[in-house]
């Protein structure tokens, strides 16, 4: 079944790229600092930019990078020869992905090229349109950069299940995952004993039994009176140690049986270092089965005044309901302790996030396109992150299978280095 499995999401994966590489945008290149090998559809110009031309005049544009933030940069020529800038505009403007408009308005600088103020934000993936006045004449031009982005059918995606859900607010706990055991409760276990001594006639439990409270477990011989009288459970719960044999010789106050009450049981939580400062009582608890990663939730009842003399840490103790008896004294377990928590105003699940050249990424959607959106991270739980920069909210993002997108993304070769 594991081997089926596995053979279907190959094949699955197989499909979505060969999907989007049948819908694929084309790459029509990018600008001087980006080192697009397979932009070859068009003329480069004397620094490197895309050259622009109409009745003899030329305008080459680039994002400039080197020691400044990404801006666009433009020379101006006639008949091949350079033009001086002044008297000359030149405004650039893109549509982003999601019909996303941005101007920049490019001014002239002392060194002979016009070069805008604003900044090019990634990706620098757009749709491109150039207006400009040069010796008093009017140009336009227009073309499409593309990068980290790629088509894929929606049907394709539905298969691959891919999937995306908006952008929005988020509460980021401040967790602590810790190691815990756990115990009987205080007061919840009782020892069966021998009140005279004399043989053990019969014995009606064993280990493992869940027994009643009154319920007879033991007939022992007197030797005082030579009668038998009957040893009964003190409290309701199960069998955890039987230490008598039948017809043995009990004494006067020999344990023959350890029962416990495990309808709930303690978890004691070890702490260490300066984490055992931020916990508090009263605090969310999620415990963990280590056997079958079962969970259970609870609150961390208290934190107990004395250090623990073996490890030197300080425990927490919680207490779990164990009503189906599958939670086992002395089982080891982890539980995730939430101190706090805090709203953020935007939160993707981790899910979402992935390297892309030297970036973290989330993948957006439109229609059946997806591109790349470098993140700037804040504070992160065990499930989901803030982001502080590089989405907006309600931008359809990819928060399954985003590694698909990824790869559909990089097979294209719809990527640049810097």
């Amino acid at each position: 079944m594991k081997s089926a499995t596995l053979i279907g999401a190959a094949a699955l994966v197989l499909a979505l790229l060969l999907a989007g590489c049948g819908e694929r945008h084309a790459q029509a290149g990018h600008d001087a600092g980006h080192g697009h090998e397979e932009a070859v559809g068009f003329e480069r110009g004397a620094h490197g930019g895309r050259l622009l031309e109409q009745q003899g005049y030329a305008l080459e544009l680039a994002i400039a990078e080197a020691g400044t933030p990404p801006k666009f940069r433009a020379w101006l020529y006639r008949d091949g020869k350079p033009l001086p800038p002044a008297g000359a505009t030149v405004e650039v403007k893109l549509q982003r992905l999601g019909n996303v408009a941005e101007n920049h308005l490019l001014e002239p600088q002392a060194d002979g090229s016009l070069m805008a103020a604003t900044v090019v934000g990634e990706p620098h993936s757009f749709d491109v349109q150039v207006v400009a006045t040069i010796d008093g004449k009017p140009f336009a031009w227009t073309y499409q950069s593309y990068e980290g982005r790629t088509t894929i059918d929606a049907q394709v995606a539905t298969d691959a299940g891919i999937r995306v859900a908006p952008a929005g607010p988020g509460t980021i706990a401040d967790e602590h995952v810790v190691q815990g055991l756990l115990t009987t409760v205080e007061g919840k276990v009782a020892s069966v004993t021998a009140r005279f001594p004399g043989p053990i006639r019969k014995l009606t439990a064993n280990v493992g039994d869940s027994v009643q409270a009154g319920q007879v477990l033991a007939t022992i011989e007197s030797n005082l009176s030579l009668t038998n009288y009957d040893v009964a459970a003190p409290i309701a719960g199960v069998v955890l140690a039987r230490n008598a044999a039948l017809g043995s010789i009990a004494s006067e106050g020999a344990a023959l049986y350890e029962i416990a009450d495990l309808s709930s049981l303690w978890v004691d939580l070890h702490i260490f270092g300066a984490d055992a400062g931020h916990i508090r009582a009263g605090g969310p608890v999620e415990v963990r089965r280590l056997s079958d990663g079962a969970t259970a939730n609870t609150r961390l009842e208290r934190v107990l005044p004395g250090t623990a003399t073996a490890s030197q840490s300080t425990v927490a103790r919680a207490i779990i309901a164990n009503r189906d008896g599958l939670w086992r004294p002395g089982s080891a377990v982890t539980a995730r302790i939430t101190v706090d928590r805090e709203r953020v105003d935007l939160a993707v699940p981790l899910a979402a996030l992935q390297g892309f050249r030297d970036w973290t990424v989330v993948f957006i959607r439109a229609g059946d396109t997806y591109e790349v959106r470098p993140v700037e991270l804040g504070k992160r739980d065990a499930t989901q992150v803030q982001v502080l920069s590089g989405l907006a909210a309600g931008d359809q993002v990819v928060v399954e299978q985003s590694y698909l997108v990824k790869a559909d993304i990089e097979k294209s070769g719809a990527s640049h280095d810097h």
